[in-house]
C-alpha cells in the first residue's frame, strides 16, 4: 500500500539522500524542516555539509514543478515530494501542552493535518519518520504512526562475526595441511554453510572434537587455506592469545586485505594488534611508508575546555591511548613481567630505543618518518598512498564520516578500523547506526576486505570481568 511519509529535520541531516529511499511512496517535508536546514547550512561540520546537499537536491526538484503541489522525485520509482506549511488552525487543535509552536510541534501538526485529510479523502496512511525519540513518543500520544529512520541501521545482534566452525574428517584436515588448501567442494554439503571472502574457519575433527585446525576462506581459489602469516611474523612481545586474535593477525599481516574491521569489547586487543602489525610491516618489512593513526576527537564525559598549543599538542590527550600501546610495544616499561622483546631483535622496538619512555619512542618514530598522527577533522581532500592506517574508536564515527575516510585511501594503503559498538560517546549515533557496524555490513564478503569480532578480553582478569558484568 502506498504511504505518506512526513520527514523530520534530523532524518535529512543524517542522510541527505533520504528523500530517495522511500520508493513509490509520497514524501512530505514540513516548511519548518526547510527553515531548520537553512539554519544549519553554515555549520562547518558534517551537519552543515548535509544541509547544503539537501538544499541543492530540493532546488533541483523544484525545477520539475511547484513543490507545494508535489513533484516526482525521480522518473522510475514513482515517488513524489511535497513541501507543506503548518496551518495555524491545525496547530491550535494540538493538546495544550503542545501548542508552544516550536519546531517539533509544527512538524507534528503537519503530520496530523496529512492524517486528517487522508481520512476524509481516503488517502494513503501517514507515517512520521524521525530519529527523535521524544517526538516519536509525542506522535504516538496524539494518535500518529511514528517510525525511526532505519535504512542504514544494522542489527547488532546479527552483526557478521567474521568466523565460523565446520566439522570435517581428519583426512580433510590432513589434506589441508599437506596440500596448502582444501576446495569447498570437498566439504560436507549437509552443513549448508555459505562462506564469505576472508572469513576465518575453525575446522573441527568429527571423530575428535578437541582436534581443530584454523583456516581462512580464499574466495578467488574457492578453497580453505591454512593460516600462515600470524605464526611466521615476529612481533616482539605481541602474539595471538586466542582463536579470534589469530584470525585477526593473519588478516592484519596480509597486504591483499586492504580494509579490515576489528570489533570487540574493551580489552580484547583490537588497537594493540593493529599497531603491532602496522609497526612490523612499516619498520621491518617496509611494505608501507609509514603508520598513520587517527581517532575521533570525542570525549567520554564533559569537555575540559580549550587545549592550548600546536595541533600536535592539542592531539596529545586524544592520542594517549595510542601512546600507551606504543609504550607496551616499544618497551617503555623497564620490567614488563619478563615479556620484553628478545635481545638483538631487529624489530622497531630496538631501532626506536626499547628501554626509553614511550614519549621518546613516540618522538623517535615520528622523527624517522615511520609514524604520523592525523586529526580526522582535517582528513577531507587528502590522498593517502602506501600507508598503514589505523582508525581507532571508529564506533564514534557516522556512516558518512567512514565513507569520507575510506575514500581517502590511495594505492598500496591498508586501512584498519577498530572499535566497540557498545562504548559510544557520540550522541548522534548508537550501536546500530554508527559507521563501524555499517562498514562491517556493507563490506562483508568483499575480497579486499576482512572482519573479525574479538570476544575474549586479554587486558587483565579484572578488565574482562568488568566488561562482562558492568
Amino acid at each position: 500500500m502506498r504511504k505518506t511519509f512526513v520527514l523530520d529535520t534530523n532524518v535529512l541531516l543524517h542522510d541527505p539522500q533520504a528523500l530517495t529511499r522511500f520508493e513509490d511512496n509520497a514524501v512530505v517535508i514540513p516548511i519548518e524542516v526547510v527553515e531548520e536546514i537553512d539554519r544549519f547550512k553554515r555549520d562547518p561540520s558534517e551537519k552543515g555539509r548535509n544541509a547544503r546537499q539537501i538544499s541543492r537536491l530540493l532546488d533541483a526538484l523544484r525545477e520539475k514543478g511547484n513543490l507545494a503541489d508535489g513533484v516526482p522525485i525521480d522518473e522510475t520509482s514513482g515517488g513524489t515530494l511535497q513541501v507543506v506549511f503548518c496551518r495555524s488552525e491545525t496547530l491550535a487543535q494540538l493538546p495544550p501542552e503542545l501548542k508552544a509552536g516550536n519546531g517539533d510541534n509544527n512538524i507534528l501538526a503537519v503530520a496530523l493535518e496529512q492524517l486528517r485529510s487522508g481520512l476524509i479523502a481516503d488517502q494513503p496512511p501517514v507515517v512520521l519518520v524521525t530519529k527523535d525519540t521524544n517526538l516519536r513518543i509525542k506522535a504516538d500520544a496524539v494518535g500518529l504512526i511514528a517510525q525511526d529512520y532505519t535504512t542504514d541501521k544494522v542489527d547488532i545482534a546479527d552483526l557478521y562475526p567474521g568466523v565460523c566452525e565446520l566439522t570435517v574428517s581428519a583426512t580433510a584436515m590432513e589434506a589441508l595441511k599437506a596440500d596448502g588448501g582444501l576446495s569447498v567442494s570437498d566439504l560436507p554439503a549437509a552443513q549448508g554453510t555459505v562462506l564469505l571472502a576472508n572469513e576465518g574457519v575453525t575446522l573441527v575433527d568429527q571423530a575428535q572434537p578437541n582436534h581443530t585446525l584454523l583456516a581462512r576462506f580464499d574466495s578467488k581459489r574457492q578453497s580453505l587455506v591454512p593460516l600462515q602469516k600470524a605464526t611466521r611474523a615476529r612481533l616482539g612481545k605481541v602474539s595471538a592469545r586466542n582463536r579470534e586474535q589469530t584470525f585477526a593477525l593473519d588478516l592484519l599481516l596480509d597486504p591483499s586485505v586492504q580494509l579490515l574491521t576489528l570489533v570487540g569489547k574493551a580489552g580484547t586487543g583490537k588497537t594493540l594488534l593493529a599497531l603491532a602489525a602496522g609497526l612490523h610491516q612499516v619498520a621491518d618489512e617496509h611494505l608501507y611508508e609509514r603508520l598513520l593513526v587517527t581517532r575521533p576527537v570525542i570525549s567520554l564525559g564533559k569537555e575540559i575546555g580549550f587545549l592550548p598549543g600546536s595541533l600536535e599538542e592539542k592531539m596529545g590527550p586524544w592520542m594517549q591511548p595510542i601512546i600507551d600501546n606504543l609504550d607496551f610495544l616499544l618497551g617503555g616499561s623497564a620490567d614488563d613481567e619478563g615479556r620484553s622483546a628478545p635481545r638483538g631483535s631487529s624489530g622497531p622496538a630496538n631501532r626506536a630505543g626499547a628501554n626509553r619512555p614511550a614519549r621518546s619512542n613516540w618522538t623517535d618514530l615520528k622523527g624517522m618518518g615511520l609514524l604520523e598522527v592525523e586529526a580526522i577533522s582535517y582528513i577531507r581532500g587528502r590522498s593517502i598512498p602506501r600507508q598503514y592506517m589505523v582508525v581507532d574508536e571508529a564506533q564514534n564515527l557516522t556512516p558518512h564520516e567512514v565513507k569520507t575516510i575510506v575514500t581517502r585511501v590511495g594505492e598500496g594503503t591498508k586501512i584498519v578500523f577498530t572499535g566497540d559498538p557498545y562504548q559510544i560517546d557520540n550522541p548522534y549515533v548508537d550501536a546500530e547506526s554508527n559507521g563501524l557496524t555499517w562498514l562491517v555490513e556493507r563490506f562483508k564478503g568483499q575480497p579486499l576486505a576482512g572482519h573479525i569480532t574479538l570476544i575474549r578480553g586479554e587486558r587483565s582478569e579484572l578488565a574482562e570481568l568488568a566488561a562482562n558484568l558492568l
